[in-house]
């Protein structure tokens, strides 16, 4: 499915996909739309973002695998600079997928934006020196909200480029999908 400017590159998980802008360039640099709330709706994401991040990391950092519940966000996720990878796992309970993953590089040269919709767990490691990892979220930032999903579960099994990332304490004690209580995760289809 294309629309002007965009092209989605959907994954294995139904609505996780990969957005490619067309860039406009020449020798003074480039342009292109990072977001474009029509065009996106003709791709299928039509979402309203509340919120705007923006994190420099250095090379060997893992974040993730970061969602909220209740309160769920949708992250429209991308890089200003340096090269990441960038994943996205179903934690819904009840969905054919539940427990799957999907990963996509993401660069400051590739220009692309990778969609999360609500209901998934959210994580991305950098594989450059240092990286600036810009993203929308759906729903405002909730503490109470706030939780996580162990970078290296087995079950999960992602295939991250990177076996000793740097962690944040957070991060480094987070639960495995299967010990997770019921009511912390998202339900398919709610």
């Amino acid at each position: 499915m294309t629309s002007q400017h965009l092209k989605r590159i959907d994954t294995r998980l139904p609505g996780v996909c990969a957005i490619e802008p067309v860039v406009h360039g020449d020798a003074r640099g480039y342009f292109f739309d990072s977001f474009h709330a029509k065009k996106y709706a003709e791709l299928g994401i039509d979402v309203r973002f509340m919120q705007s991040n923006v994190s420099r990391s250095a090379r060997g950092v893992l974040r993730g695998l970061h969602y909220q519940w209740p309160n769920p966000q949708g992250k429209l996720v991308s890089v200003l600079e340096g090269e990441v990878y960038d994943v996205a796992v179903d934690i819904r309970r009840g969905s054919p997928t539940f427990g799957q993953w999907a990963g996509v590089m993401l660069t400051a040269e590739n220009h692309r934006h990778f969609w999360i919709p609500e209901g998934f767990a959210h994580g991305f490691c950098v594989v450059s020196e240092h990286a600036t990892f810009a993203y929308q979220c759906t729903a405002l930032y909730d503490a109470k909200a706030d939780a996580g999903i162990r970078w290296n579960d087995p079950a999960l099994g992602i295939d991250w480029p990177i076996s000793e990332p740097l962690l944040s304490d957070k991060d480094s004690k987070t639960p495995l999908l299967a010990d997770v209580p019921a009511d912390r995760l998202p339900v398919f289809g709610a």
